[in-house]
């Protein structure tokens, strides 16, 4: 490994992830009104309707799955009977499926803003570069995920993971993340991308679960009763002038 590289895996997590902190702090303390969707149902919702929940649901499940990926170590899975073939081929059932909803979704969703007038008129170049940014991490993750079947494939679970959980640490395994193949590499600096990207965009309301509905007071409604005195209608009486 090049001193380069070296640098490049020590480095660049450390800075992505201050920008991503204190760029987030910075933004819910100076922009709380632009801490938003921007959403464009107004303009169209039909299409919306099927794109925007498939593309949430399966990206829960592409989440879901590199979490447990990357921060259950192959022991941990061993210890309970589950073995590397076995993680393997339900990662590329699950991860497979979820990430080409996800990419399908996507694309729907770049469809839409570009054939609908309103909503392409709405979108900016923030929203161009974030589009661009997104579709290049799902289609990434989606070619390594199908070639991490192969059996020459070294394993992101023995290569990115233990890099990945040594940053947190302030120990990144910067020897482990060197043997992972150039396609693991792409994708996990695409996602850093993302994540330097994710505080300056629309992808903030993924912050911004309503978790205060659930204990907020009931709100009380009085409806008028039947049995309370009303009002007399006033009724306006024509009278007849004298001739």
């Amino acid at each position: 490994m090049t001193w380069g590289e070296s640098l490049l895996w020590t480095v660049t997590p450390y800075v992505t992830l201050v920008i991503f902190v204190g760029a987030l702090v910075w933004r819910y303390k100076y922009d709380k009104f632009g801490w938003t969707t921007r959403s464009s149902q107004l303009y169209e919702s039909t299409l919306l309707r099927v794109a925007s929940p498939l593309f949430h649901y399966a990206l829960l499940f592409v989440i879901v799955g590199h979490v447990t990926g990357l921060l259950i170590p192959i022991g941990w899975t061993n210890a309970i009977g589950v073995s590397n073939h076995a993680y393997h081929v339900n990662a590329l059932l699950w991860g497979g499926l979820a990430g080409l909803a996800t990419l399908v979704a996507l694309a729907l969703l770049i469809w839409r803003r570009r054939t609908n007038g309103p909503v392409f008129m709405a979108t900016t170049v923030n929203d161009k570069v974030m589009y661009a940014v997104l579709a290049a991490a799902i289609v990434s993750g989606v070619v390594t995920t199908a070639a991490g079947y192969a059996p020459t494939e070294v394993s992101y679970r023995t290569t990115v993971a233990p890099w990945f959980r040594g940053v947190f640490v302030l120990q990144p395994d910067v020897m482990a993340m060197g043997q992972a193949s150039g396609l693991y590499k792409v994708h996990t600096l695409i996602g850093m991308v993302l994540f330097v990207l994710f505080p300056f965009s629309r992808l903030v309301h993924a912050l911004s679960a309503p978790l205060g509905y659930l204990f907020r007071p009931y709100i009380v409604y009085r409806s008028r009763s039947d049995s309370a005195p009303r009002r007399p209608a006033r009724v306006r009486v024509r009278q007849n002038r004298p001739l």
